[in-house]
């Protein structure tokens, strides 16, 4: 029913492409409205590869002297592509060039705001593409600090952050075998925090749960001689995260951030100042963790998370067996 229903806003989509009673110019703005309709929030996957087909379209309907209009439709053809599912290395490909194919016109005939933003998504396109060792990571960096040009943190505060996450979890994803991997460290936690100062938890709850959730994986792998001090700072972070993040209304970022804090809960000792008292307690609460955001997982099928809290509940079970039981243990006294 969704593949006819998708079939039918193609097929009316065409036929307003062939519009004798319309300029080449306004049946190209016609199809690419549609396009982004059927773009956003998309109710099936067929939406998605449905807009590109009808961003091709308009592309060749275009006029060749309105070059903006033809940049625009490359750049929305290239954010479908970026969440085309199963789209894999060929369509980021595909996004990268279509974002660099628009960056040219947006210079000399777009909004700086255009740019900046065909900038912020053609990093995104570069670094998925490093993920699978078919870009450098630093080009997306570098396209990231371009957009920083124009969304700067007074007047575009929302994709200031957006941007500065981008930059951290790029310099998080770089090998860390070098001598400067611990400044890249500190780079992406600068970057998450430089982020924080300009997002709050009433104007952009979304952006301010994102940064706090990556923040508390930043400090708590960081390869610091601070170990402890780090992870304290992570939970802090994560308890901020899920002050946006619940378990009625986001559930499954409730469980990626909650996974995250059970992490972390694991190699912290119950009390900090007598570590040598062992973690129990954080034993059986990281425990708890798991299982809770393991049934999320579960119902939302996502059979690879699911699997991974599995061993990890499995793991925490030999290391308490291992563990002698303390007398009046407080674990209801930690919140998560």
């Amino acid at each position: 029913m969704n593949g006819d229903r998708v079939g039918d806003e193609v097929r009316a989509a065409l036929s307003v492409a062939d519009d004798a009673g319309a300029s080449p110019s306004e049946r190209t703005e016609m199809l690419m409205e549609i396009a982004m309709g059927l773009q956003q929030r998309p109710k099936n996957p067929e939406q998605i590869a449905a807009a590109v087909f009808l961003y091709d379209r308009a592309l060749a309907l275009c006029p060749e002297d309105q070059r903006l209009l033809d940049a625009r439709i490359m750049a929305r053809k290239g954010t479908a592509l970026l969440v085309l599912p199963e789209g894999g290395t060929l369509a980021l490909q595909q996004a990268r060039e279509a974002f660099e194919a628009a960056i040219p016109h947006f210079t000399d005939f777009g909004r700086p705001e255009e740019l900046a933003e065909t900038e912020m998504n053609l990093g995104l396109a570069i670094q998925n593409l490093a993920g699978q060792h078919k870009a450098r990571i630093t080009d997306a960096i570098s396209a990231y600090q371009r957009a920083l040009r124009t969304f700067d943190k007074l007047r575009f505060p929302k994709e200031f952050a957006i941007v500065q996450n981008n930059v951290a979890t790029a310099f998080l994803s770089m090998p860390f075998t070098d001598s400067r991997a611990k400044m890249r460290e500190a780079l992406a936690v600068q970057a998450f925090e430089e982020g924080l100062k300009v997002v709050n938890l009433i104007d952009h709850p979304t952006e301010y749960a994102m940064l706090q959730n990556n923040l508390g994986n930043a400090l708590q792998y960081a390869s610091s001689s601070r170990t402890l001090e780090n992870n304290l700072r992570a939970l802090d972070a994560y308890d901020e995260a899920l002050k946006v993040r619940s378990r009625e209304t986001m559930p499954l970022e409730f469980a990626n951030t909650i996974a995250n804090k059970a992490n972390c809960v694991w190699n912290l000792p119950d009390d900090p100042e007598h570590p040598e008292r062992g973690n129990r307690v954080n034993l059986l609460l990281a425990q708890q963790y798991y299982q809770e955001c393991r049934t999320i997982f579960s119902r939302s099928g996502e059979a690879e998370k699911s699997r991974f809290v599995a061993e990890a509940c499995d793991q925490i079970g030999r290391e308490l067996l291992a563990v002698a039981p303390t007398n009046g243990t407080g674990a209801h006294a930690q919140t998560g």
